[in-house]
């Protein structure tokens, strides 16, 4: 295939990443991988275009390299390009580029773990590179390389623990010897090795004396064999059943390695001091005889700090090694800086809520309870409480998490009345802002405050009952609050299961609905209904009112003239939720003249229908199998539900819905014919009329609004080889059709009368809309009827439409002489090549042939679509039209035993289904 330019990689790289998904929807993930790494060995592209190629295969390596062969393929090609490369100024950004490329496949695919030959290789040239300390060797210049080295080596041993734990003794002299800013990255990988290594060993349960100083003194080859798999090693804690105890000299001597590092700790960044303290905790977690107290100085310097990340290594240290490392007065200081930043002036919101957060979940050196859900610590006091107390002016987040902390610190404290009055102070003027202008985020933010007060607070009867009254206050007034009020009773009912409140306010408001004058009626009708239709699924509030308030509204506000289905349906939901969740015995009367009228007069007839239904169901079913029909999420297959009177016999429970079939009992079988044109050519037009235009007269067609090409395909639709003597005989199948793709328009479903198991099966086509011609995949699922009344669902087997079966004649008008196609190719040919679109492109294939002819090649293949053949040489013409306006232009010409194939076509993205039609269609041969 041809080479393409940079400036098309350029856009083929932004397509890419703007959707990869779509992007191979054009073509294969393995042809596209090899053109990335053709690009790559090719000397005349850029530096720039080959790094975002490299760019791609770091980001998307399991999406790209779907097999183990070619993620072997990706990975030998970029390292050996890299190996190639001189280490010059010119190359390092490439080099660095292929390095962290390698590495990258190799860890995200785990397809290379049984080639230990590359994996020696790549771990010695990362060695190699990492092994030149403070840049001796090769210069300043090329620190980069080693900075990615050194990345690259961390993490293998983050993905494959111990890994590297025979070069403890290299790490650590490279460690102690580096002074250049890299020092920070030799710390890092090294302490990980170490933790890793000491893990390894105390999984070890026959480790014995002298082991700890065998493994930091080992400087052995890295061995792969018997790595499968990634490993996850987790975190260590007082809880896990880890412990080694070496000899005195041996904790001597790893005690001097966590001190050295320990002291250059403060060298590195903050980001970097965490994932190391962090690294050496585990470490002496792991072996007993080495004392936290080692710590005590880091802490000291951390009390001040004011980095995140460090601040919470902090607060796992202390929940690690708890009293052994602080103290009563550590923990009390670092409770009130806590506090201080809680409601630091100069912070961000999210700062503050995290170090609320660490308050809510602070680790006590002597913990009350080992429950660990949201507690306040011993020594937390009122008076660090009353600092957080929230007011007006903060944001949503803060005042929120304000209120929980100060709700917590009342319920610590036991009967705190002066505190709960003030909190419900603060709820009121929260309520007053909602009542005067309730902006969305205001409302929110109340209704949150709501939920937060009930949590904590819903055994206070008294303040239950006043919050009960405001809130039925501020629905009559606003009446739009109708969701937030659902969602409040349904979130606190999920809270607490217990807890009355939720269903004294859907009860409060029921009795401020039904009770509304006729007259306030129409305008919030319909947040009314939506309140009712929630209460209705309490079962201890009486809905007798409801049902005579409904009765009402239907008959005195015309709401069965206006025939609005969205009312109709809002008091068919009410209706609903009474059948499954009420009494019935008390309400029969009126609920069936509710449901009577409904079926009547409503002027929907979706509604009629569903009411005379739900009318049907209460009039002639018992209670028990009416909830069990109307009930949500009722049946065994999601996806269809049956509505009809049907259900009200015996066998009413096993016919609610459709019955999924595990194993597919149908199957579409392609019918092996040619797709078939479907696009009339405007007019039938003599030679004469032609002219000198015919190419224009050909292209301008496809601008006609009136031009659609369609590609028929014709199936059988038949039972597989196995089936159940259950489904022999199926009837009203339905047929739906899924393409999973945006290149086609969707297909309309189809219906199958029946269908019987051993007779002739059923002939249908199916009409395909192209938006771009590529190969697809038809997805179909049939839903269908058998003899004793069941519906079932089931999937059919996928069927592959081929590249070839696109291919249409030429859309020419019949009249044109065959001299007209063959200029017509010539001039198409021509216009294509000097056309500078990005669409266009000219492309070669060559192929030997083995047997037979290519003439019998043609006739197999091409017979309909050849415009002109010579003898001398032997060629053909071949023009290939593909909709809904794609034109290809095969030249083949046999000069001995090889044959040449031109290729030019006006859209460069098939050129990976025209190159693998080829290949298949020659290899045959």
């Amino acid at each position: 295939m041809a080479v393409s330019s940079i400036h098309e990689w350029t856009q083929k790289v932004a397509a890419f990443h703007a959707s990869p998904s779509h992007f191979l929807a054009s073509t294969t993930a393995e042809n596209f991988v090899h053109d990335l790494l053709r690009v790559l060995t090719d000397e005349k592209m850029g530096e720039n275009i080959k790094v975002q190629i490299l760019g791609i295969l770091q980001e998307f390596p399991t999406l790209l390299l779907v097999s183990s062969q070619s993620a072997r393929r990706a990975v030998e090609s970029v390292f050996n390009l890299y190996l190639q490369l001189s280490l010059a100024p010119k190359t390092l950004k490439l080099k660095c580029h292929l390095l962290l490329s390698v590495t990258t496949i190799v860890i995200a695919t785990d397809d290379l773990l049984s080639d230990e030959q590359t994996l020696k290789n790549l771990m010695k040239q990362l060695l190699d590179v990492a092994c030149d300390s403070n840049d001796h060797r090769n210069g300043v210049t090329f620190r980069p390389l080693r900075t990615v080295a050194c990345n690259c080596l961390w993490e293998f041993e983050t993905c494959y623990p111990g890994l590297l734990s025979g070069k403890l003794e290299l790490l650590s002299s490279l460690q102690r010897r580096e002074v250049t800013p890299l020092h920070q990255a030799y710390t890092l990988l090294y302490s990980q090795v170490l933790k890793n290594a000491i893990h390894t060993v105390a999984q070890a349960h026959n480790a014995g004396g002298g082991t700890i100083r065998e493994m930091l003194e080992r400087n052995e080859d890295i061995k792969w064999k018997g790595r499968e798999k990634q490993q996850e090693l987790a975190a260590v804690t007082v809880t896990t059943h880890l412990s080694l105890s070496p000899s005195a000299d041996e904790t001597k001597e790893l005690k001097s390695c966590v001190s050295l590092l320990l002291e250059e700790s403060f060298l590195l960044t903050p980001a970097a001091q965490a994932v190391l303290l962090r690294e050496l905790a585990q470490v002496v977690l792991m072996v007993h005889s080495l004392s936290p107290v080692m710590f005590r100085s880091q802490i000291l310097r951390l009390f001040g700090t004011m980095d995140v990340s460090l601040l919470h290594t902090m607060l796992y240290m202390k929940a690690t090694f708890t009293d052994s490392l602080f103290t009563v007065e550590d923990e009390n200081l670092l409770l009130k800086r806590l506090v201080g930043m809680a409601q630091h002036p100069l912070l961000g919101v999210p700062l503050k809520l995290f170090y609320m957060d660490c308050l809510l979940h602070f680790p006590e050196n002597r913990p009350l309870s080992s429950n660990l859900q949201e507690n306040l610590p011993v020594l937390f006091t009122s008076r660090m409480a009353n600092c957080l107390f929230p007011t007006l002016f903060n944001d949503s987040s803060t005042m929120l998490g304000r209120l929980n902390l100060l709700s917590l610190v009342c319920l610590e404290n036991g009967v705190d009345e002066r505190g709960i009055a003030e909190i419900f102070d603060y709820l009121m003027s929260l309520y007053k802002l909602v009542d005067i202008s309730g902006s969305r985020d205001r409302i929110v933010t109340f209704f949150q405050a709501v939920y937060i007060f009930v949590s904590h607070f819903y055994t206070n009867e008294e303040y239950m009952a006043e919050l009960t009254n405001r809130m039925v206050q501020l629905y009559d007034k606003h009446c739009s609050l109708a969701p937030h009020m659902i969602n409040l009773i349904s979130s606190t009912q999920n809270l607490l299961e217990d807890c009355k409140w939720p269903v004294l306010l859907a009860g409060a408001l029921q009795k401020l609905i039904v009770e509304l004058p006729l007259q306030q009626l129409p305008s919030n009708l319909m947040w009314h209904l939506k309140v009712l239709v929630r209460v209705a699924k309490e079962g201890s509030i009486p809905q007798k009112a409801t049902v005579q308030f409904l009765l009402i509204v239907i008959r005195s506000c015309n709401v069965c003239g206006m025939g609005e289905w969205q009312m109709g349906n809002a008091v068919l939901s009410v209706c609903r939720n009474i059948l499954h969740c009420q009494n019935l015995e008390p309400i029969f009367r009126d609920l069936a003249d509710l449901l009577q009228h409904l079926h009547l007069w409503f002027q929907d007839i979706d509604v009629q229908d569903h009411a005379h239904f739900y009318y049907a169901l209460l009039t002639c079913l018992s209670t028990d199998k009416l909830a069990g029909i109307v009930a949500e999420g009722s049946g065994n297959c999601s996806c269809t539900k049956i509505r009809s009177l049907s259900l009200m016999s015996e066998g009413a429970g096993s016919s609610v819905s459709v019955l999924p079939v595990k194993h597919p009992i149908l199957q579409l079988i392609p019918i092996p014919e040619n797709a078939c044109l479907t696009v009339s050519p405007a007019g039938e037009t003599s030679e004469k009329d032609i002219g000198e235009d015919y190419l224009g007269k050909y292209l301008g067609q496809f601008c006609d609004p009136g031009f659609a090409p369609t590609i028929t395909l014709t199936f059988h639709l038949g039972f597989v080889e196995k089936v159940d003597p259950h489904f022999h005989k199926i009837f009203t199948i339905l047929l739906h059709f899924d393409l999973q793709s945006s290149n086609y328009e969707p297909l309309s479903d189809l219906l199958v009368p029946c269908l019987l198991f051993n007779k002739k099966p059923h002939a249908f086509s199916l009409v395909f809309k192209p938006r771009s011609p590529f190969p697809f995949t038809l997805h179909s699922s049939a839903i269908f009827t058998t003899e004793d009344g069941d519906t079932y669902c089931s999937q059919l087997q996928p069927v592959d439409v081929g590249f070839p079966r696109l291919f249409l004649p030429l859309p020419v008008p019949l009249s044109w002489p065959p001299e007209v196609k063959v200029r017509l190719f010539t001039k198409l040919w021509t216009s294509l090549i000097q056309n500078r679109s990005s669409q266009s492109i000219l492309s070669r294939f060559c192929f030997k042939m083995a047997q037979g002819s290519l003439c019998e090649l043609i006739r197999l293949h091409f017979q309909k679509y050849v415009v002109s053949q010579h003898s001398q040489p032997e060629s053909y013409k071949v023009f290939l039209f593909l909709p809904p306006c794609i034109n290809v232009l095969f030249h083949l010409e046999q000069i001995d035993d090889i044959v040449k194939v031109d290729i030019v076509t006006d859209n460069w993205k098939l050129l990976p289904f025209i190159n693998s039609y080829l290949v298949d269609m020659t290899s045959k041969n």
